[in-house]
């Protein structure tokens, strides 16, 4: 299953088609599946995988909403179709998770974990629907007294015939046009005006020769079959004029810019703010007050600005911290210039800090929301994380806090409380060292071997033999160290906690193996998935190919991304998803 060239010119279509006829449909944001039926039963069902091999996942299948699981058809016959969850679905999922939980993130993200879920239950929960787009074989025809009928899949001579008769056969099949080189743009523009009300996610379309004969006597080339042509939508422009630089502060101190300017209608939707990134893209774009701006939405999604036509530059960073008022300053790393506030009782840094603690891979305290956490600061209950394992003390006023009644106050104490049960892993990422994520926690625990009283004395050449640990984490670790602030916060949460070891194997399968992980994943949801793969069973992961990389996993292993080039010089192993999978069994 080869992916498509692909196009954003309308022109290139009409051309690619010349004097043939095609068969125009979405290019559905899901992942593709193969259904195979014998019998009239549905017998296997099996995710693209790398194009070659794929991943069995017929239970789950089964359970998909629209998925025919007996058809009038007796053959044996098989077909593609895109699995997707819907966006009206995919609220609905998000809206019944915690609000301090993460959120998914996409419909297609959660599409492919559901897909691949061992327990075909969770996935009948997820509204999981399938489209068909492609007949692939039979094994006796429909349409017998066409000629040369063995040389076409069921005897159908054209692709929208196959197509319709999936449709006969019960199955929901992708949505397509009949078109030509003269009206095919039209076709198109057709498309896009339904994209803003359409309830399944798509990146695209797909143009495919109808004369199925004619197109297969192309073949393909290395990496693209060619009868087909995806054809990925260009960026809608839009033009406006730019009213304010917004500076949001983070948990870290650092100061992000936001662009507010007058509302533009793009891809169906009204936008009025856009991210800029850092100082160096505000002095790139010459950003000023008033300036006339081009705005889009990249991949019609994420709001950016492509243009500064005035480029008056006076929009300079601001000296004080738009939050507390404290001293700013300006950080010039490896040529990026990035603002930040230096004051350590910055409320936003707060602010930030204390979601970031109370999060599912952090303290995981359920339910504790961003806003709650906005009313214990002001009504000044917390200052410091311990304070959040003294509210018990306070119980009164939280329930004199708008929002809240004896139950919703007695669930956050209680949420609290049982938080108090963690891994020294778990304490480190919570505490907020830059740059210190989860799985560069879980190294540090596992060198102490989980001695808690340890971390503060952590010195940088100690730091820099733990494997994912260099000397900018290490400086960021003993730095946050050397506050007495900082060194007192742990120690009073030491004292509020229970640290039991972490039930995360020291050794394993791929103890002393380090791996990197670039490119999508199949047999998991994510690469997070992955990655807590491979540590729960003694493996390392890190960001970057190093002569220290055991394998690079990517299942295109052919690529010439610049981690598959780092790879091949430095003799590391590429390995696909198949490869690591045997890897991780034979131990």
């Amino acid at each position: 299953m080869l992916s498509l060239n692909k196009t954003k010119s309308r022109e290139e279509l009409a051309a690619w088609l010349g004097d043939h006829d095609g068969l125009l449909s979405w290019k559905m944001d899901g992942l593709t599946i193969v259904l195979t039926y014998s019998g009239g039963e549905l017998v296997k069902a099996v995710t693209r995988g790398n194009g070659i091999t794929g991943e069995v996942i017929t239970p789950n299948a089964k359970v998909f909403k629209n998925v025919p699981l007996r058809i009038a058809y007796k053959g044996d016959l098989v077909l593609r179709g895109e699995a997707v969850i819907r966006y009206s679905d995919f609220e609905k999922i998000n809206a019944s998770i915690p609000e301090a939980d993460a959120k998914y993130k996409n419909p297609r993200n959660l599409c492919s974990g559901s897909v691949r879920q061992l327990d075909s239950s969770v996935t009948a929960k997820r509204s999981v629907y399938l489209y068909a787009f492609a007949l692939i074989s039979m094994s006796e025809p429909v349409v017998p007294d066409a000629s040369d009928s063995t040389a076409l899949t069921g005897g159908f001579r054209y692709r929208h015939e196959q197509l319709d008769y999936l449709a006969e056969l019960g199955f929901d099949v992708v949505e397509r046009s009949l078109v030509n080189s003269g009206n095919v743009a039209d076709h198109v523009e057709s498309f896009s005006k339904k994209i803003a009300t359409n309830d399944f996610p798509s990146d695209g379309l797909v143009l495919i020769y109808d004369d199925i004969a004619y197109g297969q006597s192309l073949g393909r080339t290395a990496k693209f079959p060619r009868d087909g042509i995806a054809f990925k939508w260009a960026d809608e422009e839009a033009e406006t004029t730019l009213l304010e630089i917004e500076w949001s502060p983070s948990r870290t101190g650092l100061i992000n810019p936001v662009a507010i300017f007058e509302p533009v209608e793009l891809e169906g939707t009204t936008v009025s703010r856009a991210s800029v990134h850092n100082v160096s893209i505000v002095e790139e774009l010459a950003l000023g007050i008033g300036d006339r701006i081009k705005v889009y939405k990249a991949n019609m999604i994420i709001p950016q600005i492509s243009e500064n036509l005035t480029k008056s530059g006076t929009c300079a960073p601001p000296a004080a911290c738009p939050v507390c008022g404290g001293a700013t300053r300006v950080h010039d790393e490896n040529g990026v210039r990035t603002l930040y506030c230096e004051n350590p009782g910055c409320a936003a840094k707060k602010l930030g800090l204390f979601t970031h603690m109370a999060a599912r891979d952090a303290m995981n305290i359920d339910g504790l929301s961003e806003a709650t956490i906005e009313k214990l600061i002001d009504a000044g209950l917390i200052r410091t994380m311990p304070d959040f394992y003294k509210l018990h003390e306070h119980a009164s006023e939280i329930s004199n806090l708008e929002g809240f009644k004896e139950k919703s106050r007695d669930n956050l104490l209680a949420a609290i409380e049982n938080s108090r049960h963690t891994t020294l892993a778990r304490l480190i990422y919570s505490i907020g060292i830059a740059n210190i994520g989860l799985a560069n926690a879980k190294n540090i625990a596992r060198y102490v071997q989980d001695d808690a009283s340890r971390i503060p004395s952590l010195t940088a050449d100690e730091l820099t033999t733990i494997d994912g640990i260099g000397d900018v984490l290490a400086a960021s670790f003993t730095e946050f160290f050397a506050s007495e602030e900082n060194r007192a916060m742990y120690e009073e949460m030491l004292k509020e906690l229970d640290i039991a070891k972490d039930t995360a194997p020291a050794s394993g399968g791929l103890s002393g193996k380090v791996f990197v992980i670039t490119g999508s994943v199949e047999h998991f949801g994510n690469r997070n998935e992955l990655k807590d793969y491979i540590e729960a069973r003694g493996g390392k992961v890190t960001g970057s190919v190093t002569a220290k990389t055991s394998y690079l996993i990517n299942n295109d292993i052919t690529s010439s991304s610049s981690k598959n080039k780092t790879a091949k010089e430095l003799g590391i192993p590429i390995i696909t998803e198949d490869d690591f999978l045997k890897l991780a069994e034979e131990g």
